[in-house]
């Protein structure tokens, strides 16, 4: 039987992250062969992921960052079981990486990422293997990018929201993209004005105001005229740029971007939440 000494231990330890005992087993297992260790690790991973797949992976990070040049912004989705796995350095740091690496290729779909390579597997194989490290379900379930002349992120301090906001304007101070990117966190907008808001989702507006001009018992000739006052309503308080701003409530973010340059305006934005 091979001598396992603790350098090795440690050393596979330092390039897959399991634990000390899990190494000291793998490496013992694997009569001393490090490459071999790695697999019996890969494969604890798989054996894990595979028993936990029914469990729900609710819980986890969103993380978004611009490019260096801040014409791209990138959102990522890691999630887990818990919130405590959540909070765990290496979850975080795995999803750091795999959040760089999207920077850094581009990818044009979550798939496409999942494939990558980050340090010597995919991307796919790294949480993987981290499931066995870990012990809890994890999955990589949201990817998404935006590009405009100018691009900011928010992440909420929680770390289970996080935005974009793209403006068409490159010569503009990042505080303004952060605000426009913090109101789209906490107002929830469904497009960036009216001409956005899907067809089915103004007529069922229009059919909810009908109905509930109708249960107030109001004349059948106006109704239709309340239930077109009241998606006016709707398009105020859901499409961006006619919300109030939340650091004024006296203006529309519509104006204060105007406020900073007259033609600034929000070419995309994108909004994810762990929560829904």
């Amino acid at each position: 039987m091979a001598k396992i000494t603790a350098a090795e231990v440690n050393k596979l330890r330092q390039q897959t992250g399991a634990g000390m005992m899990d190494c000291k087993k793998a490496l013992t297992q694997a009569e001393g062969d490090f490459d071999k260790a790695i697999e019996i690790i890969r494969e604890k991973g798989m054996a894990i992921a595979k028993k936990r797949s029914d469990r729900e992976a609710s819980e986890g990070i969103v993380f978004s960052k611009a490019t260096e040049d801040g014409k791209k912004g990138f959102i990522i989705s890691l999630n887990c079981e818990t919130d405590f796995v959540a909070k765990n350095d290496d979850f975080k740091n795995l999803g750091e990486k795999i959040l760089d690496l999207a920077l850094e290729k581009q990818p044009k779909d979550l798939d496409e990422l999942k494939k990558l390579e980050l340090e010597g597997m995919s991307v796919d194989d790294q949480i993987v293997e981290q499931t066995a490290v870990i012990g809890e379900k994890l999955q990589l379930s949201y990817y998404d990018c935006l590009e405009a002349p100018k691009v900011l992120s928010y992440i909420h301090m929680d770390n289970k929201l996080a935005t974009l906001v793209g403006l068409n304007e490159a010569d503009v101070d990042d505080q303004v993209g952060k605000n426009i990117a913090m109101q789209i966190a906490a107002m929830q907008p469904v497009a960036i004005d009216k001409d956005g808001v899907p067809e089915d989702i103004q007529e069922k507006e229009l059919e909810i105001g009908r109905k509930q001009a109708q249960a107030e018992g109001k004349p059948e000739n106006i109704i239709d005229k309340i239930a077109q006052g009241k998606l006016g309503k709707f398009m105020k308080e859901n499409t961006l740029l006619n919300q109030e701003y939340i650091k004024d409530s006296k203006k529309t973010v519509q104006q204060y971007l105007q406020e900073q340059k007259d033609s600034l305006t929000v070419t995309d934005f994108k909004r994810y939440s762990l929560k829904g």
